[in-house]
């Protein structure tokens, strides 16, 4: 993945529209829907619109796969999992997980990242930003250092030092680790994604969807992109019938590989760069506007 630019004090640019104030239209009718979750389909209080639930039965009734492609993990997918249809799949954690959210959810595929990566990311980016605090999230759940920002809703299984959360004998040793989270107190997010890329590019792949500066660190050539690129190929599905949503620079290569691509109104600076096609904000409903245009072609 290509740098991500800096966020700047840039105001987002309006979405495109054809002429009469409507989202353009795509240029022919996709086979696969790719859309991201949090700011994205989902509004900020994280509910799936009546429109957007309409829109995306519309799109699986008229023959069109719908994929959610998240950085969340499958434990966090239950916003959605009523509103996945006949195949079932979404892609989680960036790329590194196909899970069936009709079983479980069931981990279908598991990209991980080895634990010799991470702990060599984890060496580089001490030396690279002090003060940076880790956590490892498995298949099973999600371990974390004590300075590591806990989340109220999903409290770590696990608390400790990152090398002993990496090590042979951590609890749940056996589970893939699918990302690396690392959290900065004081650096800006796109500085601490250019630092991080810069000192430890050579051993993860490395992008963010946070507003803070929380890093998401996944195995080399893992991303929502390659795993797309995967799940298309099985289908028989070329890029140029793969119509994309995103908002944030995790977003970034799936919209720039996707034929089809549409980046929100509220979304980041560096993706509203990756595509010419700009849809309304999530809270508006962005998503369902789109396909709504390309259902009534």
């Amino acid at each position: 993945m290509a740098g991500v630019t800096p966020a700047t004090e840039q105001q987002p640019e309006p979405p495109a529209t054809d002429g009469a104030g409507a989202v353009p239209a795509a240029p022919t009718v996709p086979r696969l829907i790719a859309t991201d979750l949090d700011g994205t389909l989902l509004h900020d209080d994280k509910s799936v619109s009546e429109r957007t639930v309409a829109a995306l039965a519309a799109a699986e009734a008229a023959g069109i796969d719908v994929f959610f492609v998240t950085g969340r993990p499958a434990r966090w997918m239950t916003v959605v999992s009523d509103h996945v249809h006949g195949h079932g799949l979404a892609i989680c954690a960036n790329g590194a997980a196909v899970v069936d959210l009709h079983q479980g959810p069931r981990f279908v595929r598991v990209r991980p990242l080895l634990p010799e990566d991470a702990l060599a990311v984890v060496h580089a980016l001490r030396a690279a930003a002090p003060g940076t605090a880790f956590a490892v999230e498995r298949t099973g759940g999600i371990h974390h250092e004590p300075q590591y920002p806990p989340l109220s809703f999903d409290a770590a299984l696990t608390l400790g030092p990152v090398e002993k959360l990496l090590s042979e004998d951590a609890d749940q040793a056996e589970q893939p680790i699918l990302k690396l989270l690392a959290h900065h107190p004081d650096l800006a997010p796109d500085d601490f994604l250019a630092q991080a890329r810069a000192s430890a590019g050579a051993h993860a792949s490395f992008t963010r969807s946070s507003p803070s500066a929380l890093l998401e660190i996944s195995a080399l050539g893992v991303s929502k992109a390659s795993t797309l690129e995967q799940c298309c190929a099985e289908r028989g599905i070329t890029r140029d019938q793969v119509m994309a949503f995103g908002d944030m620079p995790n977003d970034v290569e799936m919209l720039t590989w996707a034929g089809m691509s549409y980046a929100m109104a509220n979304a980041h600076p560096a993706v509203l760069a990756a595509t010419n096609r700009h849809t309304l904000a999530n809270n508006e409903d962005g998503v369902a506007a789109v396909i709504e245009s390309v259902l009534n072609r």
